[in-house]
């Protein structure tokens, strides 16, 4: 169930946020919405997936190596043609 909210805003940041909307196909609220999820996000998730991609990355192939019947193909920059599990 969702909460109506009213808010002001000036009428230049109005026309921006229509812009941005449409530039996206979506909607003001949609952006506002995403606005709002992003304020009240848990500061400790910023970087995580980075984090996470790195670590991935910096372990695939210790990964691959233990359990070589689990390796998913990948497409690494340095392997356009990836490899097959």
């Amino acid at each position: 169930m969702s909460k109506p909210v009213t808010i002001r805003v000036p009428e230049e940041l109005h026309a921006q946020l229509q812009e941005r909307a449409e530039i996206e196909g979506t909607t003001v609220t949609a952006l506002i919405t995403e606005a709002a999820r992003n304020a009240v996000r848990d500061p400790r998730l910023e970087g995580a997936a980075e984090v996470f991609r790195q670590f991935v990355a910096q372990n695939a192939d210790a990964f691959d190596a233990a359990f070589p019947d689990d390796a998913p193909t990948r497409l690494d920059a340095g392997d356009a043609a990836g490899r097959a599990a």
